[in-house]
């Protein structure tokens, strides 16, 4: 064997170690210290939504893991639970959902099992069984068999200021928001790997979502870029080291939908007119731009009327 033979070989070995742990379809990036993820794909939930959309991920420590988002609907979760299991055989001390949203909260009855403390924003819990009834239609609708045994589950440990959890080795520092993407954003801080989870406080590539408050939003983003991080999983998109330049993105979107939103207000257009004007330089930066962006300018048109 050559050298050079022997330099490709060992570079393709390490790369299959670090990038990916595949369990069948539903495959794990080892993205380095113990922290792993599973990349949801990008579908839209009118056009393609399975359950399995979002960044779903687990880190392990010394005491056992902690799982942050567990997918849309038990089969997602018991497929991460699955995953987990083949990495470590660590209990699973806690189940973090990183805010309300269906696609990162309904997996979380697969590790029922494991008696975790599931962990939340404060607000999370009321908000949960305030759309009960909807997501469980939503559910229905969308996964037909795949959803059956997808159950609502509460968080045990509300999140009302910043608190630590212990793994052992690792620290992991979990944050509540004010109103941003939700009224129920938390993010997760890693202190041994300095890697940054944000939940939906951060796109890449899929076109951001504003459900909660645009200026909250932007504010948040402001906040997360004083983190000391070296890397950041968002909730949506690839893991990456250059996040500063990601979060910049998302808010050169954020405020161009602002900014053209106010200005239609101020020339008198319609909110159907503006859904498909507001933002327009920005959209062939990101994917399923036309849906998600017109749904942000229906979220924030009323709202900004007001100002």
């Amino acid at each position: 064997m050559t050298r050079l033979v022997a330099y490709l070989l060992a570079s393709v070995l390490a790369a299959c170690a670090q990038a990916e742990v595949n369990h069948a379809a539903f495959s794990v990036e080892n993205v380095g210290d113990g922290i792993y993820v599973h990349h949801g794909e990008h579908l839209d939930i009118d056009t393609g939504y399975q359950g399995d959309i979002c960044n779903t991920s687990f880190v392990v420590g010394s005491k056992g893991v902690a799982v942050i988002d567990t997918g849309g609907s038990l089969k997602v979760g018991n497929q991460l639970r699955e995953a987990i299991r083949k990495v470590t055989d660590k209990p699973i001390l806690y189940v973090i959902n990183t805010h309300v949203h269906p696609d990162h909260v309904y997996g979380n009855a697969a590790f029922l099992v494991d008696k975790p403390q599931f962990v939340g924003h404060a607000k999370l819990s009321d908000m949960l069984q305030l759309r009960k009834d909807a997501y469980d239609k939503l559910n229905s609708q969308y996964l037909g068999a795949d959803a059956t045994g997808t159950v609502q589950v509460l968080p045990t440990m509300p999140v009302k200021a910043e608190i630590a959890l212990d793994l052992g080795d690792r620290k992991l520092t979990v944050v509540p928001y004010t109103v941003a993407h939700t009224n129920t954003d938390i993010t997760v801080m890693d202190s041994k790997a300095s890697t940054l989870f944000t939940g939906d406080l951060l796109f890449i590539e899929r076109t951001p979502v504003v459900e909660g408050d645009i200026k909250g939003l932007i504010a948040a983003i402001d906040t997360l870029k004083t983190y000391p991080a070296t890397q950041v999983v968002p909730g949506h998109g690839p893991v990456t080291k250059d996040w500063v330049k990601a979060l910049e993105n998302e808010q050169r979107y954020l405020n161009a939908l602002l900014s053209d939103v106010r200005t239609a207000i101020k020339n008198g257009d319609s909110m159907e007119k503006t859904m498909g004007t507001a933002a327009a330089s920005e959209r062939d930066k990101w994917l399923l731009f036309d849906i998600a962006n017109r749904r942000n300018v229906n979220t924030i048109f009323t709202a900004l009327e007001w100002e």
